[in-house]
């Protein structure tokens, strides 16, 4: 067997490891990049993309203990807490401990955190058309990962 022809197979062979082919990069790629375009939008609010969702999920329930708060943000409390100070210290939310058992911490917004929203309104919008994509394709990309990220909890469950 001649060397091209081996060269040519070994390349065949590790195909599979290019980071072209690779879903985890690619998502790795594009949530970085779209995460990147919002710092514009999130800059004069001085938050970063981490705090804007916070108040998006506080905006949902507010009033929930970090622990909750971390099972729909998909971030542990270790990720969390220094961005809630942080929120805190702009104003954004309050920390409080629960009465009856001080081990739960509960986040609420406050008079600014509320008032957000209504600022917040265009960012979304504001968001597709920097990133060049129709409603009916942003559509269908986010019911795509929205699928994916169910069959991911899925699985992970029904392997405990």
């Amino acid at each position: 067997m001649n060397t091209k022809s081996s060269q040519k197979n070994n390349d065949e062979k590790y195909e599979i490891l290019r980071l072209d082919n690779q879903l985890c990069f690619s998502l790795y790629v594009c949530s970085k990049e779209i995460i990147r375009k919002y710092k514009p939008l999130l800059d004069p609010y001085n938050l970063t993309y981490t705090g804007y969702i916070i108040l998006m999920a506080l905006w949902e329930e507010d009033n929930i203990t970090i622990k909750n708060l971390g099972k729909k943000l998909f971030l542990d409390s270790g990720t969390l807490t220094p961005l809630l100070k942080k929120l805190e210290a702009q104003g954004y939310i309050t920390r409080s401990r629960c009465q009856t058992d001080e081990r739960n911490v509960y986040i609420a917004l406050t008079k600014k955190g509320k008032d957000f929203q209504d600022k917040a309104l265009s960012i979304p919008e504001e968001l597709i058309c920097s990133l060049g994509l129709d409603l009916k394709d942003g559509k269908r990309l986010l019911d795509g990962l929205h699928k994916l990220i169910r069959t991911i909890v899925s699985s992970e469950q029904n392997n405990k």
